[in-house]
């Protein structure tokens, strides 16, 4: 009887294991992440030439010096491009100080000690120039409520368990502790009605709050580029190459962010 319970025993851990590798392999969560680079690292779009080495420094940009907080998911880290994203370009290109505060697979909604929020408030962080939050594609995957704007500014009247009480929070929250200004950004176009809900919830937040908002979404010009290009840019639906992120997305947070600082002086 003993012996069976062993065997029992056995077969459950090696079955989390080898699942728990299995959602690091895959999609670059839990403590295997690491093995989704294994995974992508051969991509073409994840060549030498689109690491961020190669990136030609820019001297005098508005940019240079600011700290900015990137606040996101695996987009924001670069789950399937080596750990590197937009934001790193940004640090190489223009001298800014990215923080890149990104954990894969988790989201907007309060839901445990890694979603957004959370780790938001644990930083330790004096001074920030501006705060870049991603609209995580995780709480659209997730089916997480969608709430509505609230009448309110108070930071403790958001319902942080709806994705539009997660967005105000945050954004309340940076104007309190920083005074910073806050921008969002949106994925490029991919198939989920329930993302495309969430862009047009940021829309409305928008309005209310007069935040900034890089919508690669809804850029039709943006999103019409080639199969080519796309099987170079993207190892997924929603996730960038290096190549993706340097040539594609990387030139529209320059526009914004430049001109975000050339606003604030």
């Amino acid at each position: 009887m003993k012996k069976r319970i062993l065997i029992i025993v056995i077969c459950i851990v090696v079955l989390i294991t080898a699942w728990t590798a299995f959602c690091g392999y895959q999609w670059s969560w839990g403590p295997f992440a690491k093995l989704h680079d294994v995974k992508t690292a051969s991509l073409p779009g994840n060549a030498a030439a689109y690491s961020p080495e190669t990136v030609e420094q820019v001297q005098g940009s508005v940019l240079e010096g600011k700290t900015i907080l990137f606040l996101g998911s695996s987009v924001t880290y670069g789950a399937s491009s080596k750990g590197v994203s937009f934001a790193d370009y940004l640090e190489a290109k223009y001298g800014c100080v990215s923080i890149k505060e990104a954990v894969s697979g988790t989201t907007l909604v309060e839901s445990g000690t890694n979603s957004y929020i959370s780790r938001l408030k644990r930083l330790d962080i004096s001074a920030l120039d501006l705060l870049v939050c991603q609209l995580s594609t995780n709480d659209a995957t997730q089916n997480k409520t969608l709430g509505t704007v609230s009448a309110s500014t108070d930071i403790d009247d958001f319902d942080t368990s709806t994705v539009a009480g997660a967005m105000e929070y945050i954004i309340a929250y940076a104007e309190e502790n920083w005074g910073c200004p806050v921008y969002f950004y949106t994925n490029s176009q991919y198939d989920s009605e329930q993302y495309a809900a969430m862009v047009e919830l940021l829309t409305q937040i928008q309005e209310k709050w007069g935040i900034g908002v890089i919508d690669l979404w809804n850029d039709e010009d943006f999103n019409d580029i080639t199969s080519e290009q796309r099987s170079l840019y993207m190892a997924d639906s929603i996730h960038p190459t290096q190549a993706g992120y340097l040539e594609w997305w990387l030139p529209k947070f320059e526009e914004a962010l430049t001109a975000c600082f050339e606003r604030e002086g």
